[in-house]
Formats: C-alpha cells, structure tokens, sequence
C-alpha cells in the first residue's frame, strides 16, 4: 500500500515540509533508500547520510531539517516516527488465514468470530480463543487454556494447560508457555519431582520472542503483566511477577519466585537470582549478575568488559592474590596504630 507523504504526516503527528502529494511505498534506511521510499534519522551518527540519501522522504527532528535535501516529516521524536511508519508499511504475512482442515480442534473449544488457525494445530478441551485471535501452523494449546482478542501465536508456539493469555498479544515461534518449573526434592539423594499445580497468566499488549519459555507457577501463578516486552531465547522460572511495561533483552534468566518491578529494562545475558525483589525504573546493563533485593531505582551493572586476553589473564591473577593483601593491608595499619600509640605515649 502507497501512502502520500500528507496521509503518513496525519498517521504519525508530524509536519510535512515538500510535497504533501508525494507517494511512499515502503521504508530503508538512509544510505539504502530510493525514491518511492521513507527513511529516518534519529541518532546524531547518521547525520552526515542526510545530505546524501535518494530517500523521497525523511523522518526528522526540526533541528535536523536544514540538513535535508528532500522532502520531510518533522517531529519531535523521529525514532516513534518510524516505529508508526513501520506499522503502516508492514508487509509482515499472518501466521494463518480461516481455519486449516488439518487443524485438530476439540469439540467443546470456544472460538470467537473470525479466529484463524494453521495447518496441523492441536487445540485440545476447554480451550477458549477469543475475536480475531490467530493460531499459526503446528501450535499447541492445551486444556482449559485461554487466548484473548487478536493475540498472534506464530509457528508452534505451545500453551500448556490452564494458561491465560490476554488480549493483543504477540507470541512468536518456538516459545513455550507454562511448562513445568523446576521443582524438586531431595530423598537421600534421590530426586523426587514436585508437580507444579500452578499457572501462568500473561496480560494484554505484551510480546514474547521466539524460543522463549515461561514456566507455570509451583502453587500460585507465574505472572506477566500488561505491556511487558521480551526478547527470543528468555528463561522465567516458577511464580516470576514482571511488572507492567518492563522490557528484557534476549538469553536473560529469572530465576523462581522472583518479583520485577514495572517500567524496567534487563539488558540481554542478564541474570537475576530467585526470591528476591526487584523495584520499579531499574535498568541491568548486559550479563549484570543480581544477586539480591533492589529497591531504589537506577542503573546497575556488574558484566567484565571485553579486553586483551594477555591483559585479562594477568587482572586474574592479581584478583586471587586479594585476600592475601588484604591480610597484608590489614597486618601493616595494624602496626601502623601500634606504633601511633607508642609515639602518642612518648
């Protein structure tokens, strides 16, 4: 679909600055962009490709625009600018189309209007999927599950039984909701497996990306609340709570029992330790390791950087040697109050 540069302008609240006939087909970036495309410039790096670009238009701040050479949608936030475009133009196909008559649906499910499903879907007793909820090819939904309106579950995806999903939700391939935590004990060394009776419930306007697995409650239920974004290849343990609109980045872990707070940020390779309590607007940059309750709000860190192997090798050798200088460091202001005392007598 083609969109004139006026009716893109009135979609996303910007300015148009040109042609406001001028048609956009489709967005690239900037260095790549043709004609008939829309491109963006939101970070202050790229700025010297917007004199250059073959863009027929470009998503702009008004600081930017004397920089431009062709048409411009000006806003004060170029970046959500694109993000709407990108919605706009998206060329992304469904999942599935009507129902596959290879789909296996059992005969008490409740299905709203117009729900499609792939080929080769299982849903199996109980289940209910609401209006215009899409079911992709070779998902699993089990007992007494619930879809909500207009959620997307692409290729298999499988729901286990009893969880809730809301409305408006992207699930993407692969991922797994509501299998078994892992709860176990021990008999003499024997482990002895505990049924995990619980479930999960995931709220509305929340995305999960593909190969993700949420694990259903022990007792009481895992929990994703309204908003929440995650990236592919996540682990949520048992009776995780994330708060609303918090966003984590791929191979992060939770481990059980733990609470996020809302509006957080978990950076990919994190990994946050079980029954502990995370608070609201916390930030964990990359493969930062959390290991206990944080409750003021902030940016915290605790991954090594990368360096020279030669240079990493001989930090690692000087960090073993710390407890001895510090029996050393301790030894020597010990003989230092000493001899203090000695010379305050005299």
């Amino acid at each position: 679909m083609s969109y004139t540069l006026k009716q893109l302008a009135d979609k996303i609240d910007a300015e148009v600055h040109g042609d406001e006939n001028y048609l956009i087909d489709s967005l690239a970036t900037l260095s790549a962009a043709n004609a008939q495309q829309i491109s963006f410039l939101a970070n202050k790096k790229y700025n010297q490709q917007l004199s250059s670009t073959n863009a027929g238009a470009v998503i702009i701040s008004s600081q930017s625009l004397s920089s431009c050479k062709t048409n411009a949608l000006v806003m004060d936030n170029p970046y959500l600018g694109y993000a709407l475009t990108a919605q706009l133009l998206d060329t992304t196909p469904k999942p599935a189309r009507n129902i596959h008559p290879s789909a296996q649906i059992a005969d008490d499910v409740s299905l709203g209007e117009n729900v499609a499903i792939g080929a080769n879907a299982v849903i199996e007793q109980g289940v209910v999927i609401a209006d215009n909820a899409i079911i992709g090819a070779g998902c699993f939904i089990g007992e007494q599950a619930k879809i909500g309106e207009q959620t997307k579950l692409w290729a298999n995806v499988s729901i286990y039984h009893r969880v809730e999903i809301g409305r408006n939700c992207l699930i993407q391939a692969n991922t797994v909701i509501g299998s078994d935590g892992f709860g176990y004990a021990n008999d003499e060394g024997q482990w002895l497996k505990i049924p995990q009776l619980g479930t999960v419930i995931i709220g509305d306007n929340v995305e999960i990306g593909a190969s993700t697995t949420i694990d259903r409650g022990a007792l009481e239920n895992t929990v994703i609340k309204d908003g929440v974004i995650l990236d592919n290849q996540i682990q949520i343990a048992h009776n995780v709570v994330i708060g609303e609109n918090t966003a984590m980045a791929a191979c992060s872990v939770i481990a059980g029992s733990t609470t996020i707070g809302k509006n957080c940020v978990i950076a990919g390779l994190v990994g946050i330790n079980g029954h502990i309590e995370v608070g609201d607007g916390i930030v964990f940059t990359g493969m930062t390791m959390v290991t206990k309750n944080i409750s003021e709000s902030g940016v915290y860190s605790s991954g090594m950087p990368c360096q020279p192997n030669k240079e990493w090798r001989k930090n690692n050798a000087r960090i073993r040697k710390l407890d001895s200088i510090l029996t050393r460091i301790k030894s020597a202001e010990h003989n230092i109050e000493h001899l203090n005392t000695i010379i305050e007598k005299e």
